[in-house]
């Protein structure tokens, strides 16, 4: 099982330079809308895979990226 980040930053590292997926305003709002979803398919499978605690971090992390993205 892969590693999982511990903080915001090792999170946006992953997500921008591992993934290669660039945090634009759609894209944290859609995650944060199915990460709020509990009982969506690939939200369930997410907390599954990566558990409760990891679920809630995640959403924290795009929570903040919103934030630094509005005050740009």
């Amino acid at each position: 099982m892969a590693e999982l980040p511990k903080t915001y930053e090792e999170w946006k590292y992953c997500i921008t330079v591992k993934c290669d997926i660039a945090l634009t305003q759609d894209y944290i709002n859609e995650r944060l809308s199915a990460l709020s979803t509990v009982n969506d398919y690939n939200t369930e499978k997410f907390i599954e895979m990566w558990g409760p605690e990891h679920h809630q971090k995640t959403i924290q992390w795009f929570a903040q990226a919103a934030n630094e993205f509005k005050a740009k």
